[in-house]
């Protein structure tokens, strides 16, 4: 898994704790989901997910949830978590310097 990802975050079931054995991890970084704003937006996807397809396994995740959040992991590549991050200090350096303007 991770081959030739470049962008964009993903979300994987670790069911088996057991998926940074077949993920290429010269790529990506493994974490698991704490940050709410992460957690809320797996749950949106597998509630769409749900809505659409009627999956039986998606409703028992999501009545579960508590249980099955915490067997997920959040994959994302090195390279665009820099990208992430020097643009958080971007708005950042940019709200400091709009607070100074203010004051």
């Amino acid at each position: 898994f991770a081959a030739g990802m470049s962008g964009g975050v993903a979300y994987v079931w670790n069911k088996n704790n057991d998926f940074d054995y077949f993920c290429n991890m010269e790529m990506v970084e493994l974490s698991l989901i704490e940050e709410s704003c992460y957690r809320k937006e797996l749950h949106e996807l597998i509630r769409m997910h749900y809505y659409y397809t009627g999956s039986k396994l998606a409703k028992v995740m999501l009545d579960e949830w508590d249980k099955y959040a915490d067997q997920f992991i959040q994959v994302v590549p090195i390279e665009y978590k820099k990208v992430l991050q020097e643009e958080q200090m971007r708005k950042l350096q940019q709200k400091i310097a709009d607070m100074q303007r203010d004051y």
